[in-house]
C-alpha cells in the first residue's frame, strides 16, 4: 500500500483456494504505513479465482485471480488493506529471497464475500524490522489494549501497534 488508507476494499467473489500466490506487489512496499486501529468505509471492488469453479461470471486467466473487468492482480493488488490482526486476516506478506520481490499468499482458503487483508509474515517482517510480537495488557474495563513500549500511546489492534512503531512513533527511530 502506497497511498493514504485505500478507499477500496477488496473482496473475493469465489473462493480462493490456501496457498494461492497473487503478485508480485508492485511499488515501493510500506505495508500498514496507514493502518488505523478502525475500519474505513468505502466502495467494493471484489475479484474473481478461477481456480475454483463458481456460479459467477467468470473465466479462466492462467489459474490467477482478476478482478470483474478481467484486470490482473497488479492492477488492483495495491488496494487490499492491512490486516489489524490475525482473526481478520487473509493473506500474509512473503517474499522468495530477502530483499527479492513480495507476493501475497493466502493463508486459508478465502470463502465468497469475505474481504482480502494482509499483513507481513514473519521472515518478511524481521527484514523490515517490524515487530512480530505485541503483548496486550488490559485496561480498566478489561479489554485488551497494546501499548508503544516507546511513546506510550495506546492502540486497540497489535497490527496497528506494530505499524506505528516501525513507521511514526518518533521515539523508536533512535533505537538499536
Amino acid at each position: 500500500q502506497t497511498s493514504r488508507a485505500p478507499a477500496i476494499s477488496v473482496s473475493a467473489e469465489s473462493c480462493i483456494p490456501a496457498g494461492l500466490r497473487l503478485g508480485p506487489v508492485p511499488g515501493t512496499f510500506k505495508l500498514g504505513k496507514y493502518l488505523s486501529d478502525r475500519k474505513e468505509p468505502g466502495p467494493k471492488k471484489k475479484v474473481f479465482s478461477y481456480a475454483v469453479p463458481s456460479v459467477f461470471q467468470v473465466r479462466m486467466v492462467r489459474g490467477e485471480l482478476v478482478d470483474e473487468a478481467g484486470s490482473s492482480a497488479l492492477e488492483w493488488i495495491g488496494l487490499i488493506r492491512a490486516a489489524r490482526n490475525s482473526q481478520e486476516q487473509t493473506l500474509e506478506a512473503v517474499a522468495d529471497l530477502p530483499g527479492g520481490q513480495i507476493f501475497y499468499r493466502a493463508l486459508r482458503d478465502v470463502q465468497p464475500g469475505e474481504e482480502l487483508t494482509v499483513w507481513y509474515s514473519n521472515p518478511l517482517a524481521q527484514w523490515f524490522d517490524i515487530p512480530v510480537t505485541a503483548t496486550p495488557t488490559h485496561d480498566e474495563k478489561g479489554e485488551e489494549r497494546y501499548i508503544c513500549w516507546y511513546c506510550w500511546r495506546t492502540f486497540k489492534y497489535p497490527n496497528s501497534l506494530k505499524a506505528h512503531v516501525h513507521f511514526h512513533c518518533a521515539l523508536s527511530h533512535g533505537r538499536p
